[in-house]
């Protein structure tokens, strides 16, 4: 049997998180997995979603702690390094200038607001009913695209996010563009369990966009999105026979090269 890695994974760090970096790698190693990757919400400038990430100053902090953790599990557990980073316009260059700073296994690249509106926060959750759905969704791929095409991350993150409450995409034809796009330029996609845990009650992304993904050659790349170590490895059985049944590939990354 391949490896089995939860390669998205949180901290307190970004504020909205429980449970110490140690506890994610032991519920790592109680589920049986192989390896864990950390993703955390990388810093972003000041003004930018700054309760939801920490901050500039922590990331040393933030390497440190995963450093310790990878050293004491050493042998037992694979425990990598990553980020989960933000496509926002106008942001490249501060993310460039975090991902050059540490040696990162794996950086997510996900979609979390569309200008000014943190559309999957569920603070804001009232603003669906204001927006023309096929709209949003047109709107949103077109950032999943800008974020394939920037050449920033090795994955996109939870591709379908703005279902999250219930408000499913009524058209996908911007959705399979844009995995068009993902295809071409050699990105995997992050197949997300949250989903399962949120009013959607399913996974990122849908099965048919996993189809469809797989159809494309497109790799996937496991993860819980825990912010609690109980969510580790959840929902995972699950996943993989949606991802045996689309005939999907599973990879994990290491150095930010792809493996599997």
């Amino acid at each position: 049997m391949t490896a089995l890695f939860d390669s998205h994974l949180h901290t307190p760090l970004c504020g909205h998180a429980t449970g110490t970096p140690r506890e994610y790698a032991q519920a790592a190693l109680d589920a049986g997995l192989s390896g864990l990757c950390f993703t955390d919400h990388m810093p972003m400038p000041a003004w930018y979603d700054a309760p939801w990430r920490m901050r500039r100053d922590q990331l040393g902090e933030y390497v440190a702690a995963v450093r310790e953790v990878q050293a004491e599990f050493a042998g037992r557990l694979d425990v990598r390094l990553g980020l989960e980073a933000d496509f926002h316009p106008g942001t490249e260059r501060y993310v460039e200038e975090v991902l050059a700073a540490h040696p990162w296994d794996y950086v997510i690249g996900s979609i979390h607001y569309l200008g000014a509106w943190g559309f999957d926060n569920p603070e804001f959750v009232d603003e669906y009913d204001r927006r023309d759905r096929r709209g949003l969704y047109q709107a949103y791929y077109a950032l999943v695209e800008g974020a394939a095409r920037s050449g920033l991350f090795d994955s996109i993150g939870h591709l379908d996010l703005p279902k999250k409450f219930g408000h499913r995409d009524p058209d996908p034809v911007y959705a399979l563009h844009a995995l068009d796009v993902v295809a071409g330029c050699g990105l995997a996609l992050d197949f997300n369990t949250a989903g399962w845990r949120k009013p959607v009650a399913e996974a990122y992304p849908s099965p048919e966009l996993t189809r469809a993904a797989a159809e494309r050659g497109i790799p996937f790349v496991l993860g819980s999105d825990a912010h609690r170590p109980q969510e580790v490895g959840d929902h995972f059985t699950a996943a993989l026979k949606e991802l045996h049944d689309a005939r999907a590939r599973t990879v994990t990354y290491a150095g930010r090269v792809r493996r599997g």
